[in-house]
């Protein structure tokens, strides 16, 4: 497998685990969606956002759009706090936002070549209040692993939910394809 291949295939884990939470998550009423817990961004609800707009953000930071601004988000804020106001109110259309983001997503890594990955990507971030350069590689690597670890935040709160839990590794993936 070379480079390329290898991005495509943690980012088909990172969108099977998006799926996965997604279908865990609507087994909760909107108040345990809601609930507050100390990890994460503080709830279920809010986590979920937080890794879509993630998402879209370095989406459009390879597509060279730097100052990108996830619809609900609140310049001058730290990401995710407005997220939902104004843009995504619901599961359904977060799943809807989602599908839609992960076909950019697929069609991009489709076309992504050996030599783009060590172009310089840059992102102002919000949170941080400045702008970052970085290769497109640690890009695409970022997004799956900061999505991995909200995934885990993500799970911890559905079993303190009592949801049933989602299939989450890689190896619970690659035995699915086998079948």
């Amino acid at each position: 497998m070379n480079a390329p291949e290898i991005l495509q295939r943690l980012h088909r884990h990172r969108a099977w685990v998006n799926r996965n939470l997604l279908d865990a998550a609507t087994s909760l009423t909107d108040e345990r969606l809601k609930a507050t817990f100390p990890i994460g961004q503080g709830s279920v609800w809010k986590s979920l956002l937080h890794m879509y707009g993630a998402e879209c953000a370095w989406f459009e930071s390879l597509q060279g759009n730097e100052s990108f601004v996830v619809p609900g988000d609140v310049p001058g804020k730290l990401p995710g706090n407005q997220l939902g106001e104004g843009g995504i109110g619901n599961l359904p259309d977060l799943r809807q936002n989602w599908e839609n983001l992960e076909q950019r997503w697929v069609n991009y890594l489709a076309g992504l070549l050996p030599d783009q990955l060590e172009e310089t990507v840059t992102r102002y971030s919000l949170a941080l209040q400045t702008r970052l350069s970085l290769r497109r590689s640690d890009v695409l690597l970022h997004v799956c692993t900061h999505a991995h670890y909200t995934a885990a935040q993500v799970v911890n709160m559905l079993r303190q939910c009592g949801a049933n839990l989602p299939q989450t590794m890689l190896t619970a993936m690659a035995l699915h394809e086998v079948k």
